[in-house]
């Protein structure tokens, strides 16, 4: 179980490396860099245009935030550390990224399935980290954790679905927009999915180890 845990610390700081190179691009606010050549059409949507900054700009602490919201020894031995990181994440997700995402999502390509897609990820994140925080206010930790794994498997998404879309292209070679199209969909479904799963094993084992009482 130790090594599935540093593989997963390995495996996300990695990911958070690659996803900093990509935030860089913009740094210059260059309207023709990056993913932004194939928007022009909106570049002079300034709305659009502020939401895609803010969200790419405050996506990256969400995706760091995890080093520390699921450390055990962090949790243990910098209480603080975790409570205010955890705050940060909250306020990151409800007031500043996640509404940004939305926005961004009415003018996402591929059409109306991509649109879909992108708005209920959006929404769904916004709903679960809510009911983290809401959660960890009422002090069910245990409710608490399950909708922060939700929660951040949703975060994850800025991760899977890059590696879904090169997946696609190198693979198959389906057209550019037919891949936009189905990644809008597997980047955040089977994360979800799997935290589903994982939720609902633990909560077997936990009924498992419960004593059955002896009737007479």
């Amino acid at each position: 179980m130790q090594i599935v845990r540093y593989f997963g610390i390995a495996v996300l700081a990695f990911f958070s490396y690659l996803m900093l190179e990509i935030i860089l691009r913009y740094v210059t606010l260059d309207t023709n860099a990056g993913f932004l050549q194939i928007k022009q059409d909106y570049i002079e949507n300034r709305i659009w245009l502020t939401a895609f900054y803010i969200h790419v700009f405050s996506s990256l602490f969400a995706l760091l935030a995890g080093f520390t919201q699921f450390s055990k020894s962090i949790r243990s031995q910098y209480p603080s550390v975790h409570r205010w990181v955890g705050r940060m994440y909250v306020i990151d997700i409800l007031l500043i990224t996640g509404p940004a995402g939305l926005l961004m999502g009415f003018y996402a390509n591929g059409g109306i399935t991509s649109r879909l897609a992108f708005i209920a990820l959006s929404i769904l994140w916004w709903y679960f980290t809510w009911q983290a925080w809401r959660a960890a206010v009422k002090r069910d930790f245990q409710k608490h954790r399950a909708f922060m794994l939700r929660s951040f498997a949703l975060t994850l998404s800025a991760i899977t679905l890059r590696v879904w879309k090169l997946s696609l292209a190198h693979y198959f070679g389906f057209p550019p927009m037919d891949i936009y199209r189905v990644v809008a969909w597997l980047g955040f479904v089977p994360n979800w999915l799997f935290v589903e799963c994982w939720l609902f094993r633990e909560r077997r084992q936990m009924r498992d180890r419960k004593p059955k009482q002896d009737w007479i």
